[in-house]
């Protein structure tokens, strides 16, 4: 058995993360000659007011996203359903259209999550909670 002070390992640095301050770290992701496409970003501040132009419009590029990706989409023929209902309830200005609405604006995000159309489901179900005030 050997006796005697064994020598310190070195200090890890923050490796290929990001300080963030603290403690917190984040990894950096390199994209250099990567092809990244159909990318959409879309933002809506909280309380701002959204037009019915606006809500269509979303509403026409989701769907054209879900025909785009039916194939690779488990729930292709729901979310289908599910844009035609909104559209159907933005022409009908009554209690039960207002309903089917909020109720698309609750679970539409959870329908698209993690999937390629998840962007432009999220925007849709945004402007329809602004749209609806």
């Amino acid at each position: 058995m050997v006796v005697g002070r064994r020598r310190p390992e070195p200090e890890q640095g923050h490796g290929s993360g990001i300080s963030i301050g603290g403690n917190n770290n984040a990894p950096v992701h390199n994209v250099v000659g990567q092809n990244i496409s159909h990318v959409h970003q879309s933002s809506f501040v909280e309380g701002s007011t959204v037009d019915l132009e606006t809500v269509r419009d979303l509403l026409a590029a989701f769907r054209t996203e879900v025909d785009r990706n039916g194939a690779g989409l488990q729930d292709a023929q729901v979310l289908r359903a599910m844009a035609d209902s909104i559209d159907t309830s933005l022409t009908a200005p009554d209690a039960q259209a207002e309903g089917t609405l909020r109720r698309a604006v609750q679970a539409l995000p959870a329908l698209v999550a993690g999937t390629v159309v998840q962007q432009g489901g999220q925007a849709l179900a945004h402007a329809l909670a602004g749209w609806l005030g």
